[in-house]
């Protein structure tokens, strides 16, 4: 009864924040923006529908996992509109996709642990998916990470990263530990391809955000199915071998780690653009200039990459750190369903998509605040992104359906 009245309080919030985002957004205004305060009861009706479903007709599952996206989708939407309404209305729409996925998943899917067999089916969609990008050519920013067909552009990585997890979700859950590095061999070789395949691609790609995912994701899920710290250091050798290759390969990548060691000095090369994302963050201080009063313009790709610049620049570090606290609190409930389940495809699939949403988390927070090099990656649920978005919902759809196994 006490996780019941958890779950409406912090529903009741979210509807709470919502109002508020909007409500403030349409009195920056004059006259008063009445558009802010429709999208706002959209939204606000869409989270009701939703958790009305969810709550009928899966009544068994964290219901914690959709009300954290739901906040999350809820400030990403408030803070594209403050930057392009017509950015904020296409996230809308969107997000109306990433829920009917979302739902549309859960009915489709009775029991996920019948999904096991189907490997060869996830290793053929991965090997065709992660080179697609390659094919096309398409540049954007330095990387060749997107497609565009008939006007309607999407990153195939963003819907490797879930055939990748369930592939090695069905897998790894073959692996028995039987104290031999040839049997050891044999039944983790093809895996181990398949990874490096992955990675290869998005080197190729340049998409060093979507490479370092990839490379945490894999390397949770071996750890978890194995419980050999061996695996992790080998690992960690190949992946820094794979780095120092890169590095003398390409030279976009050169570029990306010149501007990361010294920032200040290469605003002409690159780094302006984190140059004045910690302007930004600085700027905002802890409680931030307020919704509508700071200078996201100045800042290059802010309704993507630098968004969090923005939401800490106005709505302050606080802001900030609550923000990193959802995407915590979504990896925890996410884990923590993983170790209810006995399956242990079902098992696998949870730690592989609750890594995949802290690494991506991770990496672009950790590129903002120049702790690694800054990758043209999406803040998930927040940045605008309709391939991120819905894979994000799919993902969300494949732990909700396990947290009910549990």
């Amino acid at each position: 009864m006490k996780i019941k009245k958890d779950e409406i309080k912090l529903l009741m919030l979210t509807y709470l924040l919502c109002i508020a985002l909007f409500t403030n957004l349409s009195i920056l205004k004059d006259p008063m923006d009445m558009n802010a305060i429709y999208m706002g009861l959209i939204v606000c009706v869409l989270l009701t529908i939703t958790q009305i479903l969810i709550r009928k007709f899966y009544p068994h599952g964290d219901k914690f996992l959709i009300t954290f996206a739901c906040i999350l989708s809820v400030i990403g939407i408030a803070m594209l509109y403050r930057l392009d309404t017509g950015v904020a209305i296409k996230q809308l729409i969107w997000f109306i996709g990433g829920i009917i996925v979302f739902i549309a998943v859960l009915v489709a899917i009775p029991d996920l642990r019948d999904f096991a067999k189907y490997k060869k089916i996830y290793l053929a969609m991965t090997i065709i998916v992660m080179p697609l990008a390659l094919l096309a050519h398409q540049e954007t920013y330095g990387a060749t990470n997107w497609v565009t067909i008939g006007g309607f552009g999407f990153q195939p990585s963003e819907f490797g990263k879930i055939t990748f997890v369930l592939y090695l979700a069905a897998a790894l859950k073959e692996y028995e530990d039987k104290n031999n590095i040839i049997e050891d061999f044999k039944q983790l070789w093809q895996p181990a391809l398949v990874v490096m395949f992955a990675l290869a691609c998005l080197v190729a790609q340049k998409d060093l955000g979507s490479a370092l995912i990839f490379f945490g994701i894999a390397l949770t899920m071996v750890y978890v199915a194995t419980g050999k710290k061996k695996y992790v250091i080998i690992c960690f050798a190949l992946f820094i071998i794979g780095s120092f290759m890169a590095y003398h390969l390409f030279s976009h990548v050169r570029q990306r780690i010149l501007v990361w060691r010294d920032p200040w000095n290469s605003k002409d090369k690159g780094g302006y653009q984190i140059v004045q994302g910690l302007y930004a963050i600085s700027s905002g201080g802890m409680l931030g200039s307020g919704l509508g009063q700071g200078y996201p313009n100045l800042l290059p790709v802010n309704t993507s990459d630098l968004i969090f610049a923005v939401i800490c620049e106005e709505l302050g570090m606080v802001f900030g750190l609550g923000i990193m606290i959802i995407y915590f609190l979504f990896f925890y409930r996410g884990m923590r369903a993983a170790f209810r389940v006995q399956d242990k495809f079902s098992q696998l699939s949870t730690i592989g998509m609750s890594a995949m949403i802290a690494c991506q988390v991770l990496v672009i927070i950790g590129g903002v605040f120049a702790v690694i090099p800054l990758t043209g990656i999406t803040l998930p649920l927040i940045s605008a992104g309709g391939s991120s978005m819905i894979s994000m919902f799919f993902a969300l759809a494949i732990l909700q359906k396990i947290s009910e196994e549990g």
